[in-house]
């Protein structure tokens, strides 16, 4: 069995609207696990957290002067007005390095442009690079090697110019 992306996204689609708490799905190649609203415990191998299906949105999430958007995460506390946020456009797992043992994408200090890959997002096996939307000085970086992180989460913060 093959599951491409598109199908992958109304899959997903079709169980965030259902009352389905767990559900598994097996291919010659791959296995799709989803849970949800079901308390943590210790798993003896790490699982990738699966997305809930929404449409690509962009790294960096920059209001016009004066505009305010409700669906938008709160700033987290101690943000400064001069920086952009760098937010998770998915769940997944926050990777600094492209592998094991080399070095970062980024780090503070670095001068970044936009469209330079600057860290990657593992959601079910996929590693999805994240590009910079502006080009800046990278001033803060919020999430440690490793971590799983939510949908619109800020990964980093980025002082444009």
């Amino acid at each position: 069995m093959q599951l491409d992306h598109d199908q992958l996204h109304k899959l997903l689609e079709v169980l965030g609207e259902s009352d389905i708490q767990e559900f598994r799905l097996e291919g010659d190649d791959f296995r799709l696990e989803v849970r949800r609203n079901l308390p943590v415990t210790a798993v003896a191998a790490p699982v990738a957290p699966v997305a809930q299906a929404a449409p690509p949105v962009p790294v960096v999430d920059v209001p016009a002067q004066g505009e305010t958007t409700s669906a938008a995460p709160p700033p987290a506390a101690g943000s400064r007005s001069d920086l952009v946020d760098v937010t998770a456009p998915m769940v997944g797992t926050f990777y600094r390095a492209p592998a094991p043992g080399e070095s970062p994408f980024v780090e503070i200090g670095n001068r970044i442009t936009a469209g330079q890959t600057i860290c990657i997002l593992e959601a079910m096996k996929l590693m999805n690079e994240l590009e910079a939307e502006v080009s800046g000085e990278v001033v803060e970086i919020l999430v440690d090697n490793g971590t799983p992180v939510e949908f619109g989460q800020v990964l980093m913060r980025v002082k444009p110019g």
